[in-house]
């Protein structure tokens, strides 16, 4: 993740460490709806369309989206559109790696940059097209997937990277997204390229599981995408190719594990929090459900879940409370990069705070969320910078980080706008190639 060796563990490997640790409760034959559960009095994320925004709170998330959006432009480079894993806020480092990921956020940032007017159409084209043409003449791939780190300027993968299979997916989601904003011939062409030389049967020709990734040095990695996470993404983009396209089988081959908090039922893992903002960045699940459940609403409860389980903590950490909590995948204070949260509690929690917490979980549910964004803003300035929120901070031991992470700064970017206006759902669901997948998964409205 940066140029020190300790904190280059993607989310992906440090989680493989701690999925399957403990116990969960037996899977439901089919889970009830889970919008009909008892939810908190805090206001859930609706699945008509966006809740009304206060002046007030719709400036914060302008000024919120613009801070963000700098971090994109300006840690990008110009000839490549590689956008940087992280960076220094109070330092230039210019040893920092690219990341796939990163750059798929900022693709998206690019279209609501353009949307929200923060630069200029043809500035955004030009940085766009930058980037597609190296993706799709430069960067080095294999049937179509891209290595989780590359050197920002010439594309050389970094660090024995993996060809990632979700990285290359959240790439792809905005490589779509943009495609569909511009509506440029040239734009598209290339995008369809791009998306086209994806070889999804080659990553699923022995299972209905899809691997994490592969290497040249030794093949396929042994983990596979088996579990609820941020894979659904990449299976729906897999089964809405019409290239290579996966079996309609693989996406009932991933279990969905149902866990209990409080009185709240939810499909989860043992994870983080960003497992449950990721795909709905793009895919905009309210008002469907498949077979097994409404995501959305899945998502809602599993954040309000994590809320209780952060004020539950309070007696042990007393900076969380109901202005302040929110624990996801972040940099610590001494331990690198750490896959912590909860429930059930995973990792040294130490009472750090992570703003894209509550940030990437913006439309889920907004009144909560909102108020602990504009508490970190108002309170705690230090962890605030021209790019926005720092990753992580620890009030109790006055830390804060020095760097921002794509990833993080991206998915608050993107649920800042969809909760302001549903721009990116719906954009991204325009897509034909979004639409197959959800139908081809199941989906339907009710």
């Amino acid at each position: 993740m940066s140029d020190a060796n300790p904190n280059l563990l993607s989310r992906r490997q440090i989680l493989r460490q701690v999925v399957g640790a403990s116990l969960c409760l037996p899977l439901a034959e089919l889970l009830a709806p889970l919008y009909s559960q008892a939810q908190s009095s805090a206001r859930v994320g609706s699945a008509s369309g966006a809740p009304a925004l206060s002046e007030e709170d719709d400036r914060f998330l302008n000024e919120l989206e613009s801070a963000s959006f700098l971090f994109f432009w300006e840690q990008a480079s110009p000839k490549t559109g590689m956008v940087k894993d992280r960076c220094n806020v109070h330092k230039d480092n210019p040893n920092v790696a690219s990341s796939i990921a990163a750059t798929g956020f900022g693709l998206t940032a690019l279209c609501i940059a353009d949307q929200r007017g923060f630069i200029s159409t043809s500035a955004a084209l030009e940085r766009l097209f930058a980037t597609l043409r190296f993706l799709w003449k430069k960067l080095p791939n294999h049937r179509g997937f891209f290595y989780h780190f590359a050197n920002p300027e010439t594309g050389e993968r970094m660090f024995d990277s993996e060809v990632s299979s979700v990285d290359t997916a959240i790439l792809l989601c905005g490589v779509l997204t943009c495609r569909q904003h511009f509506r440029h011939r040239g734009v598209a062409e290339l995008a369809d390229l791009i998306f086209n030389r994806v070889d999804w049967t080659w990553l699923s020709e022995d299972t209905s599981l899809l691997n994490h990734g592969w290497t040249p040095e030794v093949g396929f990695l042994s983990s596979r995408w088996d579990y609820y996470s941020e894979l659904m993404m990449m299976y729906l983009l897999g089964m809405g190719s019409s290239a290579h396209p996966l079996k309609q089988e693989t996406w009932n081959a991933w279990k969905r594990l149902t866990f209990e908090y409080d009185g709240l039922r939810y499909i989860g893992s043992f994870a983080p929090l960003f497992v449950h903002q990721y795909s709905q960045a793009w895919f905009d699940f309210r008002g469907k459900r498949d077979k097994f459940a409404d995501y959305f609403q899945n998502s809602a409860t599993a954040t309000e879940v994590h809320r209780r389980f952060c004020l539950e903590l309070g007696k042990q950490f007393p900076d969380y409370s109901e202005d302040l909590w929110g624990i996801t995948a972040s940099d610590s204070e001494h331990d690198g990069y750490v896959a912590w949260g909860g429930p059930p509690a995973t990792g040294p929690i130490d009472g750090t705070v992570v703003p894209s917490a509550a940030g990437g979980s913006l439309p889920f549910l907004p009144d909560a969320t909102m108020h602990v964004l504009k508490t970190i803003r108002s309170r705690y300035p230090l962890a605030w910078n021209k790019y926005g929120f720092v990753n992580a901070f620890n009030p109790l031991r006055n830390w804060y980080d020095s760097d921002v992470i794509g990833i993080d700064t991206g998915i608050v970017l993107l649920m800042a706008e969809n909760l302001r206006t549903g721009f990116v759902w719906d954009t991204f669901m325009k897509t034909p190639e979004a639409r197959r997948g959800m139908d081809r998964a199941g989906f339907h409205k009710y």
